[in-house]
Formats: structure tokens, C-alpha cells, sequence
């Protein structure tokens, strides 16, 4: 897959030549609704016999414009996209850098420079997809400026369970720790980035040593919990269960912490950059009498982490696929 990066105005000898259908979308996560925009584009290039393209961002647009001091978080980074639309069978990937130079281009000259400029013979989106203001730039809006020189094809709004399937709305179920509900509609085992650090070492004295994650700061971590996850070390996957909390059995105001258990586990692990692949949501946060409150429940924890790996031999579902 060739990754070209964009900056407004390009070079228009960045653009390789030759027809392309173009999907367009910031695709954070990649989710069902995505993969269902990307597979119609991949149909209609392989009858045209053309390459697909998809035209995204290296950051979200909000970033430009927020005000708050919150870093907005991904469901997948830049790097993480590109390695899902790569498994989706994507040919070219053109990153564009949202700055306030693109966002003040009139929907007409987009069209020209970002659709017809990449060799666009057909341009699929979302329903939803805008490349302005939403109400001159909508995918309504998109036959009219494209006067004939590329099909316009709109994706209607996929749903399961009556209710739409967003990034936002799999945002919102990873930061209320729902990740079956998540994984459902993203099509695949959502995945955090870290490196493994020292943390307090009780977990050692309580039977329980865990690897202390410290998670990349763009991602999206689920919510306070105990989680059935897998760990990605080198390119082995490990079971385990995850904590994420502030452990206030051994004190008040402690710091959010990633504190992953695995199971029949016994190695030294600092410093390892890994993947968490988030199974299962088991439990809320507890705050316990005291240590062997505690281990009671590590105990009914490390057999419910156990009986739901028994459910999941084959591991996380890392790869996305698609009916050519």
C-alpha cells in the first residue's frame, strides 16, 4: 500500500497517475460502518479495474479548532488506520494534514483539487461525509460540483440494533467499558499501544504480579475496570486481566493505573512496547477491607478471565476482511 502525505496546496506531482475510485472519510477505528464504505469502493474499483484510493486525515479536524486543553483521543492513531485500510486491500492511502489553510478552501475548490486533482473516476463516502460546511458541502451537494467528471457514490447509514454505528457512539461505549457492545460494531478487537514500566510491585506480594502499561497518550483507554484482555509482546499474544483504576484499597486520590495480570506468565517485561487487545468487560472498580478481600476476588477474577479465553482459543480478531 502506498501512503502519500498531503499539505494544502500539494504538489500535483504527488499524485501518481492514473484512474482511481476515491473513498473519502476520517475513518477513525476503521469500524463496520467504514469497512462497509471502503468494500463498495473496492467493488467498483476492481469493475473498472482501477486502484482504490482513500483520502483521510493525519489528525482530526477538531484538533484545529478546540478550545479545551483535553487532547482528543483515537480510536485508532494514524499509524493504527493505516494498517487496518491496508488490510482491507487498499492501494493508495493519501494522508492529508487538517490545517487552517485547508479548512478555509471553498467546497468547489476541494472538489477540484481533492477529487478530480487524484484521478478520481468515482468518489464514495459515508452519508454523513462533508468536506466543508455541512450545509454547502454534503454529499447532497457533491454531484453538483463534480459537473460530470466522476460518479458520486453515497453509503446509507449502516445500523445494528437500531442504532447508528459511529465513531462516536464506540467512543462513548469504550469509555463506558461496554467492549462487546464496541468490538461488535468495530468488526474486530479494539487495541491500545504502551510500554511496560515499574509500577508498585504489590501484585508480587499478593500473588498477582501485573505489567504496568503505560498507554500512548492519543489513544482511546477504556473506563475504570477489570478487563479480560490480551497482551502483545513481540509478536506473541498473552491472556490475561486488566485493571484499570486507581487501587484505593491502598490509599485515596492514586492515579488512574494499567495493570495487567497474565496468566501463566513469568517473565521480565520492562520497558516492551505492546498492544492490549480489549476482550471483556468483567467488573467495576472495588474498594476492599483490606489484602485478602482483595485476593479473594483476584481468585474469582483470574477464573472468569480463564472461562472467557476458554470461549476465545483463537485469540483477538485482529484482521478485518472483505468480499472482493
Amino acid at each position: 500500500m502506498q501512503v502519500i502525505y498531503l499539505r494544502h496546496p500539494y504538489r500535483p506531482e504527488q499524485i501518481p497517475d492514473g484512474p482511481v475510485v476515491l473513498a473519502m472519510g476520517f475513518f477513525d477505528g476503521v469500524h463496520i460502518g467504514h469497512q462497509t464504505v471502503i468494500e463498495r469502493a473496492r467493488k467498483l474499483a476492481n469493475e473498472r479495474g482501477v486502484k482504490l484510493a482513500v483520502l483521510t486525515y493525519t489528525h482530526h479536524p477538531s484538533i484545529v479548532y478546540k478550545t479545551s486543553v483535553d487532547s482528543f483521543r483515537y480510536l485508532s492513531t494514524f499509524d493504527r488506520k493505516l494498517e487496518l485500510l491496508d488490510q482491507l486491500g487498499v492501494d493508495i492511502v493519501y494522508g492529508i494534514s487538517f490545517t487552517s489553510q485547508l479548512s478555509a478552501v471553498a467546497p468547489q475548490e476541494f472538489v477540484d483539487d481533492y477529487m478530480v486533482g487524484l484521478h478520481a473516476v468515482a468518489v464514495v463516502a459515508g452519508f454523513d461525509h462533508t468536506y466543508g460546511k455541512k450545509a454547502i458541502a454534503g454529499m447532497a451537494q457533491l454531484p453538483t460540483y463534480a459537473k460530470g467528471r466522476f460518479d458520486v457514490v453515497e453509503v446509507k447509514q449502516v445500523a445494528i440494533d437500531q442504532a447508528k454505528d459511529s465513531s462516536t457512539r464506540i467512543r462513548q461505549l469504550i469509555d463506558d467499558g461496554q467492549l462487546a457492545q464496541a468490538n461488535e460494531l468495530l468488526g474486530y478487537t479494539y487495541q491500545t499501544t504502551g510500554i511496560i514500566v515499574h509500577g508498585e510491585a504489590r501484585g508480587r506480594t499478593l500473588g498477582y504480579p501485573t505489567a504496568n502499561v503505560d498507554p500512548t497518550a492519543s489513544e482511546r483507554v477504556p473506563g475504570i475496570g477489570i478487563y479480560a484482555v490480551w497482551l502483545q509482546i513481540g509478536q506473541q499474544w498473552y491472556p490475561g486481566m486488566a485493571s484499570i483504576g486507581r487501587n484505593e484499597t491502598f490509599g485515596e486520590h492514586r492515579p488512574v493505573t494499567i495493570e495487567i495480570n497474565l496468566l501463566d506468565f513469568n517473565q521480565e517485561v520492562y520497558g516492551e512496547e505492546v498492544k492490549v487487545a480489549w476482550g471483556a468487560y468483567l467488573r467495576g472498580q472495588v474498594k476492599f477491607d483490606g489484602a485478602d478481600a482483595l485476593v479473594r476476588q483476584l481468585d474469582q477474577d483470574a477464573a472468569d478471565t480463564r472461562a472467557f479465553m476458554a470461549k476465545h482459543i483463537q485469540g483477538p480478531v485482529e484482521h478485518l476482511s472483505m468480499t472482493q
